[in-house]
């Protein structure tokens, strides 16, 4: 048998202190059984007298009833325990879950001016939570500390019934609050950002070492911008579903992102470009974009180039290649992998493949929304002075056009069969 460690329960609960779990495997079970059976078989009936056999039968029937009812436990403890203990080290291999932290309840000095008092400490009324009124020596308190919360706070049992709950909440409201005074508002027993981030450790390491900052961590309300603290009807405790949230706030003129340059108002570029791209279509603003912080242009989840220009390389366009073929940048001639060639030849392969100056897929593609088919842009912005570099691209039924942009007006026709034609009528006749 394998001996597991002690339990929390084990070690933090008078007289289990010598408690441990258990794990029984396949080939502990079965000597178990047949160490239970083996005296019921094993025994010589036949040498005894009738009577003792008689007697026998009764004592060898109740020890099979015995082994039966001990196999059925056994066996229950396969069902039940085993998929447990399977589902526990899953969890091992997911995202870490935060861990429960333990408060100083101590009520501060009132030399030390606490910005916010609970109202019965400030009172002088200990008995509504401890067996005794007097300050000095208020004994235990009198209920379970939610229970006691919600005597008073009964508006926050519907907000508790909600779909999605904080596990700090709904274990212990003195998790985060501190029931006497506190030096932060709300009886937060630490400022706000602090408190979140020291049980959510994987974000705190992600804020930490982000080197593209998202503003709505550190302004206002910070984690609670986005968050409920106590629970939600929408996964992860947000306050509106996530594309609500986003055009919430990038919906506005003005906004300015962590360098200070001005973002695009979303909301009134949405509803003026009936293109959308597919994420946005989805109001999926992750499929793109990690909301607490990273490493890429723009919060970006993989690598998108940031300039007009860029030398190409697949890993710079990790982002683009989780939806769309490689291919379309990689092949030279194709006539399936998309429509923008001139015969076979492949025009994005043209544009982006290029050891230096390669257009970035931002020169023609706006990434949320156009006006035109495949988000074809009216301009891109071009240089850092403002300056909108105009496209003038015209679709036609076999291709399209762009004028006096990047260069002088061309065409292309992805039609294999009408570029030969169109070649065989430019070329002069033969003469014998």
């Amino acid at each position: 048998m394998k001996h597991g460690p002690q339990t929390n329960s084990a070690k933090n609960c008078p007289g289990f202190s010598n408690f441990r779990l258990v794990e029984f495997s396949n080939r502990d079970i079965l000597i178990a059984i047949l160490a239970m059976i083996r005296p019921v078989t094993t025994e010589n009936s036949a040498s005894q007298p009738a009577t003792s056999r008689v007697a026998d039968r009764k004592t060898t029937f109740n020890r099979l009833c015995w082994c039966g009812a001990a196999g059925l436990i056994l066996l229950a403890g396969v069902v039940f325990y085993y998929p447990a203990a399977a589902a526990d080290a899953d969890k091992s291999e997911g995202p870490p879950v935060p861990k429960m932290r333990q408060s100083d309840l101590t009520p501060i000095p009132e030399a030390e001016k606490p910005v916010s008092a609970h109202s019965p400490y400030l009172d002088g009324d200990c008995s509504l939570c401890h067996q005794n009124k007097d300050p000095k020596n208020p004994g235990a308190i009198i209920k379970p500390v939610n229970e006691l919360c919600l005597d008073c706070h009964d508006d926050f049992a519907k907000v508790m019934a909600r779909k999605s709950t904080h596990v700090a909440a709904r274990v212990n409201c003195v998790s985060c609050h501190n029931p006497h005074n506190a030096r932060q508002p709300k009886l937060l027993v630490m400022e706000s950002e602090a408190l979140c981030l020291s049980c959510h450790t994987a974000i705190s390491n992600l804020v930490a070492t982000a080197t593209v900052k998202h503003d709505a961590l550190s302004m206002d309300g910070k984690c609670v911008n986005c968050h409920n603290p106590h629970a939600a009807n929408v996964e992860h405790l947000l306050t509106r579903l996530p594309y609500d949230l986003c055009v919430g706030c990038h919906g506005k003129d003005g906004v300015k992102d962590h360098d200070g340059k001005v973002l695009t108002n979303m909301k009134t570029l949405l509803a003026e470009n009936s293109e959308h791209h597919g994420p946005v279509s989805d109001k999926d603003c992750s499929a793109c974009h990690t909301p607490h912080g990273g490493n890429n242009f723009r919060l970006l989840i993989k690598a998108y180039p940031a300039e007009f220009y860029s030398a190409y390389d697949p890993k710079l366009y990790a982002l683009c290649f989780d939806c769309h073929e490689e291919s379309i940048i990689k092949d030279p001639k194709t006539t399936t992998l998309t429509k923008f060639r001139n015969g076979d030849e492949n025009l994005h392969y043209v544009h982006v493949n290029k050891d230096e100056r390669g257009r970035t897929c931002r020169a023609c593609h706006e990434v949320h929304a156009a006006r035109q088919k495949h988000q074809i842009r009216d301009a891109v912005p071009y240089g850092h002075s403002g300056y909108m570099l105009k496209i003038n691209f015209t679709q036609t039924a076999t291709g399209g056009s762009c004028a006096r942009t990047c260069h002088v007006t061309r065409s292309y026709t992805n039609s294999v069969t009408a570029l030969v034609s169109q070649k065989t009528a430019a070329e002069p006749p033969k003469t014998n």
